[in-house]
């Protein structure tokens, strides 16, 4: 049994819960720019706090986790943060020890719930002492303010506090706009999670073999995030063969045969909270057939074009009409989006493909500190196989930075 030296259980009550190495930045420096982050976004706004119940925007405001899969479909753990004054976990059960070492979080109280799992057919009654006291807490640093935001809750939470005179706003919003911009610290955090994930994506390689399932495959990416330090997976995103086209089919049992095109997107939840969005076309256990070839040559030209297109000051439309135009045959299995932000997760901004952007589309301005997944999703209607490519990018002062490192198949091209 490894027993752990006192330099090291120092880092532990140093730096908070799970970390059992030193980190590659100081938390408390990350944690104070994000929470700094958060309360800018609230005075730009007039807003007198946020009630957070998404798990992500709580770990970035406070970095306290807890249960974070299952308290993402549980309202059982939630956060206030004032534009000024104390911030407030609402932690499950009134527990302190998942926040210690988390100067920044000066109330730990036991949560009112309010959904039904908790509390049956009691829900108006707790939903009534849940406001009530809400309002106790927010009138305490608001000097009157009643304009609030939140980001999600059951709508008996928003009656309630409607009814004690608040104007509830939408706080994702004003999370993602605070979210957007990185610290170098967080870029730091970020390095780490993509060192974990591609040291998993290569065991992944490793264990590809013909006959093996997609789920077995899909289990080594998970194996080496949890045994790296990392925290979930977002999504099951891996298939094989005929199974890639068209595109958005989870994991399966079907075991993977010589010469598929085995195509997958990462989507993985890192150490410190972070994300790495990749994705990656492999052939099992053969070289590529000229199709294969093509397919692959084309997400390839798709992903560099447009990649190199980034920088700061850029338009979020003018880089729509200005990206690289995919063939027609291509088009109608494009990807619901050409780029995306990505923090915790993935976030704002979204940058939609020129056939998309009438209906969905919106404008801004791209802002150094940004991080950016770059997609291509290259398939024909009725074709066999989807290649899934996507890199991770820092938008910097004279452009961008790739941050993921896993090479592409630069020899089929």
């Amino acid at each position: 049994m490894n027993v752990l030296k006192s330099s090291e259980l120092m880092t532990v009550r140093q730096h908070g819960a799970m970390e059992y190495t030193t980190p590659p930045t100081n938390l408390d420096e990350v944690r104070g720019y994000r929470l700094a982050r958060v309360r800018e976004a609230l005075v730009k706004r007039d807003l007198a706090g946020i009630i957070l119940y998404d798990q992500l925007n709580t770990r970035y405001a406070t970095d306290a986790t807890n249960m974070q899969i299952w308290c993402s479909h549980n309202e059982a753990r939630y956060a206030y943060v004032p534009a000024e004054g104390p911030v407030v976990v609402f932690e499950y059960g009134g527990k302190t020890l998942l926040n210690e070492g988390l100067s920044l979080i000066e109330s730990v109280r036991k949560p009112k719930s309010f959904f039904y799992f908790a509390v049956g057919d009691r829900i108006a009654e707790k939903a009534r002492d849940w406001a009530v006291e809400m309002d106790s807490i927010i009138r305490a640093n608001s000097a009157g303010n009643k304009r609030i935001a939140i980001d999600r809750i059951s709508p008996v939470g928003v009656q309630e506090l409607e009814r004690l005179g608040y104007q509830v706003n939408d706080g994702f919003e004003v999370m993602e706009s605070a979210r957007e911009i990185k610290s170098a610290g967080e870029i730091a955090l970020m390095r780490k999670s993509i060192e974990v994930c591609e040291n998993a994506v290569q065991q992944m390689r490793d264990a590809m073999k013909p006959g093996i399932t997609e789920n077995a495959l899909w289990a080594e990416l998970h194996h080496g995030n949890i045994a790296g330090g990392g925290e979930w997976i977002e999504t099951r995103l891996l298939s094989s063969g005929p199974r890639t086209n068209p595109w958005f089919r989870e994991s399966s049992m079907r075991p993977i045969e010589k010469g598929d095109m085995v195509s997958f997107d990462t989507d993985l939840i890192g150490p410190y909270g972070y994300c790495c969005d990749m994705s990656r076309s492999w052939i099992c256990d053969d070289e590529p057939d000229d199709e294969q070839r093509r397919l692959y040559a084309a997400a390839h030209e798709q992903i560099k074009y447009n990649m190199a297109l980034l920088k700061p000051g850029l338009c979020y439309k003018d880089l729509t009409d200005k990206m690289l135009p995919m063939a027609d045959e291509f088009i109608p299995g494009r990807y619901g989006v050409a780029m995306h932000g990505l923090g915790l997760c993935d976030e704002a901004p979204a940058i939609y493909y020129r056939e998309d952007y009438a209906d969905t589309g919106y404008d801004g301005v791209f802002e150094e500190g940004m991080v950016m997944c770059v997609e291509a999703l290259i398939g024909s209607k009725g074709g066999k196989e989807c290649v899934k490519l996507e890199e991770q990018v820092l938008i910097t002062a004279d452009g961008c930075e790739q941050l993921t490192t896993y090479p592409l198949e630069d020899g089929w091209l």
